[in-house]
């Protein structure tokens, strides 16, 4: 049985920490070029379990534990909370750069609902000044907060990440022969636990469905 198979199985996954599994999106997240599936469920149990563990820390100190147990007790809190911190973060890093090509694309669905009021608000807030203190002096034709020029054929002023980007991979169960360009020339013997350097945009649609981690 794959990686990816164990993790649907409910016995099997309920054995699997969410600590790990919060390590996993994390490293994901900050790997990927572009803005992945908010993990909202994930998200939620490891604030509950971050506030069972303060509690607890507090209980313990008032109860006379002993300072190692409550040392190694925070180093385990404080690993979570890291862990937390930096998945949010570096979310809100690539939505503050992308902002506006998440808002026009599927991307917009990868958001939790805080991140869109979030992109809503930026984007309005952005095209007002950008509105009020330059785009309103140039010439017709060169107004758009898109475009460089009403000639232009594509949204060629805002950011889009680079897809092209290589990544270290390394898959979670045997895929075997895998198409990493669209005429079929280039396919790769992807291999369980083994780690390859790939672009990302050839290997995107197996980490969307979690047969690949980035690393």
């Amino acid at each position: 049985m794959s990686s990816w198979d164990e993790e649907e199985d409910p016995l099997i996954a309920s054995t699997i920490p969410d600590v790990e599994r919060l390590k996993r999106v994390w490293r994901n997240e900050k790997a990927a070029p572009e803005i992945l599936q908010f993990q909202g469920e994930l998200v939620q149990r490891a604030r509950e379990q971050i506030q069972l563990q303060e509690d607890n820390t507090t209980v313990m100190q008032g109860e006379g534990t002993d300072d190692l147990t409550l040392s190694l007790y925070q180093m385990d809190l404080d690993r979570t909370l890291f862990l937390l911190r930096s998945y949010l973060r570096t979310r809100l890093q690539k939505i503050e750069k992308y902002m506006i090509h998440i808002s026009k694309t599927p991307l917009w669905d990868r958001l939790s609902e805080q991140e869109q009021n979030f992109v809503k608000r930026c984007t309005d807030a952005f095209e007002q000044h950008l509105e009020q203190s330059v785009l309103s002096r140039l010439p017709y034709g060169y107004q758009s907060i898109l475009r460089q020029s009403i000639s232009s054929e594509e949204d060629d002023m805002v950011p889009v990440p680079n897809l092209d980007t290589f990544v270290f991979c390394r898959s979670k169960g045997t895929v075997g022969a895998f198409q990493l360009d669209e005429t079929g020339e280039d396919i790769i013997d992807l291999v369980a636990d083994d780690l390859y350097v790939l672009r990302y945009k050839s290997i995107k649609s197996l980490v969307e469905t979690g047969q690949i981690d980035l690393v």
